[in-house]
């Protein structure tokens, strides 16, 4: 299941049977539903906590959770306990949906190492090294948020 919008064939290059779109907007989950095609239905807001019956994964693209921004509205209940939760944000580095999944046995993951693996192509266009992501690195990074 996915909350928000997600790159073209990022799941899909995976060979996921299915993945469950869900928007805010319902004209915008299936607008994205048809451009990227199956395997990705197009779920309404409003059914997004049934959704997350027998998911493998949930992934928040949304802004909800960020700093600043409200908390995302999702019941966990009815996702598996062995699937995996992650959330794109990094700041706070583990939101309340992280936090929810995590006391309830889930495996998360935040945003921290999309953002340092997403910079790497940026950094080689501006100064044309292609930088290791390390945990050095990391710990420098998650030092200064």
């Amino acid at each position: 299941m996915v909350h928000g919008g997600c790159g073209r064939g990022c799941l899909q290059g995976h060979r996921a049977e299915e993945i469950r779109l869900v928007n805010r907007s319902p004209e915008r989950a299936q607008a994205l539903a048809r451009e990227f095609g199956t395997p990705i239905e197009a779920v309404a807001w409003k059914e997004r906590h049934a959704a997350l019956a027998g998911a493998a994964m949930l992934i928040n693209t949304t802004s909800q959770g960020m700093a600043g921004q409200p908390a995302l509205d999702l019941a966990l209940d009815k996702l598996p306990v062995p699937a995996l939760v992650s959330d794109i944000i990094y700041v706070p580095r583990e939101t309340a949906l992280l936090a929810d999944a995590r006391l309830r046995g889930n495996r998360t993951v935040n945003g921290l190492g999309m953002l340092l693996n997403q910079a790497r192509p940026a950094f080689q266009a501006w100064f044309g090294v292609m930088p290791e992501v390390t945990a050095e690195l990391r710990a420098m990074i998650e030092a200064t948020i």
